[in-house]
């Protein structure tokens, strides 16, 4: 997509700090974190929810949670991490781009 933030930042044309690149996916850091390491993992195809999700995604998406757990380690994230994936604008999903927020680095805690 055209002027998809996370399409550009994928095809270099907005600098990020990446922390690991494939043919597939990009993992580069939030530039807003809320945590002590705050990651996102963005598909390098566009596409916008699960909805959306057919078996070729199905598999990407797949291997983009196996590349996180294998690499969490080398991030700062032995003791564990969260993954949140935002969808539609009520769920807090700002960039209309599937997005993987890997959050750790710090105790976590799930209040209301």
């Amino acid at each position: 997509m055209e002027d998809c933030i996370f399409c550009k930042i994928a095809r270099g044309e907005i600098p990020s700090a990446k922390v690991y690149e494939d043919d597939e996916i990009l993992v580069f850091k939030d530039i807003n974190p809320l945590t002590k390491i705050h990651l996102l993992c963005i598909p390098k195809e566009h596409f916008k929810t699960v909805a959306e999700l057919n078996e070729q995604r199905t598999l990407l998406l797949g291997s983009a949670l196996k590349k996180i757990g294998a690499l969490a380690p080398l991030w700062g994230l032995e003791e564990g991490y969260r993954l949140v994936i935002n969808q539609g604008e009520a769920a807090g999903q700002s960039v209309p781009h599937l997005h993987i927020h890997i959050l750790g680095g710090e105790p976590l805690r799930w209040e209301k």
